[in-house]
């Protein structure tokens, strides 16, 4: 009597937003690690973006790399779709690209908020019910998970960035109200980095003291936090909450922005 052959097991696909460099190349290289396959979104770093593909790919087999500004409403909604053109499918969704611009009450514009509004928040909601959209497709037992790179600024409230930290603070409500929108079939947790990477507005040497400057005497590594947004997406019983990973940086009050201070 013959058997119906055993299906292969279904390989895990991940669009990871900013995913070009920093941060975002970081996680797309854990995550290659495991054996997802990995969609690198990028806007304007195509070297970079070729590198993160490249190494992605020496590590899991498949990796691509897909172009788009996701202040544009209409470039966000044919993300997803063309990821899938290339995979056949997507099982999760790391969103960690931002817009970071400094402002304060003092030069707060409108066009400044919505600015970091539609790529950081509103860029992330189109790109969340695309994919709980795309797994009804795929299936009643087929689940799904989705990230969201968050602040430990949201709980530790400063004056600085203020449009880049109402944005994060809309990411935030929107991690609540998509996990409950989208249950059961999709996931969706917070993972809120300290400092992590030095910037333009740093030396290493004040990076380094500024790192110190937790509970824990260190901030969270790009390892560290690639590490807990792969723990969020494995881990099935995880939804609406926020990972902190910042060394207990938000139990300290700090009255300006770390690259201000």
């Amino acid at each position: 009597m013959s058997t119906a052959p055993t299906p292969a097991p279904r390989q895990r696909t991940v669009l990871i937003t900013g995913a070009a460099k920093r941060l975002g190349r970081e996680i797309a290289l854990t995550l290659a690690k495991e054996g997802w396959r990995v969609a690198v979104h990028y806007r304007d770093s195509v070297e970079d973006a070729a590198k993160t593909v490249a190494d992605c790919k020496k590590l899991a087999g498949a990796c691509a790399s897909f172009r788009a500004n996701l202040a544009s409403e209409t470039a966000v909604r044919n993300l997803l779709p063309t990821v899938i053109e290339e995979f056949g499918h997507v099982d999760a969704l790391v969103n960690s690209a931002s817009t970071f611009e400094h402002d304060t009450a003092a030069t707060f514009t409108f066009a400044a908020l919505e600015k970091h509004v539609r790529s950081n928040a509103g860029a992330a909601i189109l790109l969340s019910h695309a994919l709980s959209e795309h797994l009804k497709t795929q299936g009643d037992e087929v689940r799904g998970a989705i990230v969201n790179l968050l602040d430990q600024k949201l709980w530790n409230q400063n004056p600085d960035f203020m449009s880049y930290t109402l944005s994060k603070a809309a990411l935030e409500a929107a991690n609540t109200m998509l996990a409950i929108e989208l249950a059961p079939r999709l996931r969706v947790v917070g993972v809120a980095p300290g400092l992590t990477l030095t910037s333009h507005m740093l030396s290493p040497e004040k990076f380094d003291l500024l790192h110190k400057l937790s509970p824990l005497g260190h901030s969270s590594t790009a390892a560290d936090v690639a590490a807990t947004v792969a723990f969020a997406l494995n881990n099935n019983s995880i939804t609406g909450t926020t990972l902190l990973v910042d060394g207990g940086q938000h139990l300290m009050k700090f009255e300006r922005d770390f690259s201000l201070m």
